[in-house]
Parts: structure tokens; sequence; C-alpha cells
């Protein structure tokens, strides 16, 4: 288990994360999600052993994790942790990056090991292309395959898709998350990506100025913010009255209606696909409905919210 007991940090005189406690059971995946600057970097940072802790503790089962005052090179041997910059060495191949620390004894099981991560990533193809020669979301890629190479107890992931191309980021968040799930790896991902959290996470932290103000499932935390704030991590959020208690409703949940105590005027359609975003002017501020029809500007409709 992973155990992080009130810990406190600052840069200089700004504090980070305030107090903050949580624990994870091995295997299971935690999403931290909250706006930039939030703290959520230095939080998978400070679990790595990166910086000391001003106050608190933290713990992999009875492993203490230490900070650079205790170890000469900083970072736990049992975790691996993917920074958004990949440290990619830019003259050697991909192949080369990702079997960097594993071992030569057995030259044959090291390079089928390479294969089987580079594989997961979709970059087998790229194998003996030098780093410095990719993109940004092939880096990424392959930064991902070489933190996974020595199988780490713990996974470390920050922002882990976010240079990567919609159509193949999709596919390899099923693949990735299937393989910490089929290996046991416990994993933090900080991220900003909702998809992250709802599909794949088993526990959600919703981090604000450095202090967890929700923790849970993340279906139920979708389903019942209790801030704005917190909605809004997952998309577009409409705050309305209804039945004398204001609620925090997503577009989908709002329907058209023959009436209701909800009229709004359209003022804008966009294009989604398989169906339409609407921008609503309503109560002198502005309110977002889908619907599979488009409406033309300045037409008057009645909404409700979906039971």
């Amino acid at each position: 288990m992973l155990q992080v007991n009130s810990i406190s940090f600052a840069y200089l005189k700004e504090q980070t994360i305030t107090n903050l406690s949580l624990s994870l059971q091995k295997g299971n995946n935690l999403a931290v999600i909250g706006e930039s600057g939030c703290g959520k970097s230095t939080l998978l940072k400070l679990i790595y052993g990166l910086y000391d802790l001003e106050q608190g503790q933290i713990f992999w089962n009875d492993i203490e994790v230490l900070g650079p005052k205790f170890n000469l090179i900083p970072g736990m041997d049992f975790m691996k942790y993917l920074a958004q910059d990949f440290d990619l060495m830019p003259f050697i191949t991909v192949a080369e990056n990702v079997g960097k620390y594993l071992s030569n004894i057995n030259s044959e099981k090291k390079w089928q090991r390479v294969s089987e991560l580079l594989e997961i990533v979709e970059m087998n193809e790229f194998a003996n292309v030098k780093a410095k020669n990719l993109s940004g979301g092939q880096m990424q890629r392959v930064a991902i395959a070489r933190v996974l190479a020595l199988e780490p107890e713990v996974l470390l992931l920050d922002e882990p898709f976010s240079h990567i191309d919609n159509f193949r980021k999709n596919s390899l968040r099923r693949r990735l998350f299937a393989y910490l799930k089929e290996k046991g790896i416990t994993c933090i991902v900080a991220t900003h990506d909702s998809t992250d959290v709802l599909s794949f996470a088993d526990e959600v932290l919703v981090l604000q100025k450095g202090t967890i103000i929700e923790q849970g499932a993340p279906k139920f935390i979708y389903e019942n913010p209790k801030t704005n704030y917190v909605a809004s991590l997952f998309g577009d959020v409409n705050e309305i009255l209804i039945d004398g208690k204001v609620q925090f409703v997503y577009p989908h949940q709002l329907e058209v209606v023959e009436e209701s105590g909800v009229k709004v005027e359209v003022q804008n359609s966009y294009f989604r696909g398989s169906h339409y975003l609407i921008e609503a002017s309503y109560n002198n501020g502005v309110l977002f409905f889908e619907s599979t029809q488009h409406y033309p500007k300045h037409t008057e409709v009645f909404l409700a919210k979906t039971t």
C-alpha cells in the first residue's frame, strides 16, 4: 500500500501542498485532477522522492520514501516517474532508449522485452530511429515504454498523453492501463483529461491550491459534484436553480421540452458529430445543452433536466 501521511511542501515561501493525506492499494489506479498550478505535478515528485518534505511522511509498504537529503540520487528504485519533458537520449535509437536500463546478460531476452514494450505503445516500426528524429507525441510514447521496462511497483505519470494525437491516444490508453492491471502495477496519473479519470481510474483525487477537496470513485464524483470547480474539471457545466436548489448540470443532462421553468435563447450551435452543443443565454448568463437538432440563433426553447 502507498501511504501519504499529512505532507506539506512549499517552493520558497509559496505553499504548494498543505497537510495532504491519501492511501492507495497495490494495483489500483489513482487519477489526480485540478486546475493548473494546484499541485498535481508537485505531489507526484514528492511521492517519488525528488523533493524533501516540510512535514509528514510517505511510505510504500514499510519503506519510507526519502528525498535528496537522504539519497545521493533522488528517486526510489521501486517507483518510476514519467515527467512531462520525457528525458530521452536523443542520439541513440528508440529501442536503445527503452532497453537502456535492462540487463545485457541475456541479450535475446532483453530485446524481446523491448519489442513487447514498443508494441504496447505502438512504436515497433520506429525501433531503429534515433530519438532526436521523433515527433513530440512519438517521444512521449517511447518515454512511457521506458518507464515500464523494469516493471516498477509504482508508476507515476504526469500528463502522459498530452502530446499524443487523439486518434492514437485512445488506443494507447486502453493498452497501457490494461497492461498495468495485468501486472498489478500501482499507478498515479496527474491529468487534465477527464477520459483518463472516468474510463480508467479506480479512484479520483481533486486538488485545489494544494489541498484535497474531493476524493472517491470517479463515477460518484462526476454525478455528484459538490462545487462548480469540481464539475468543470469534467467539461462544460451549468449552474441552474431547480426546485429552489442550485444544481450543477452537464449539457447532456438537459433536454428540450414543451414548457418548463427554464427558458433560454439560442446563441450558437456547435456541431460535434453525433450531436450539437448549443450555447444559449439564460438569466443574463450562458447555458449549454446538447441536442441532435440544430437550432437557429435567437430560437427560444424550454429545458428540463433528464431523469
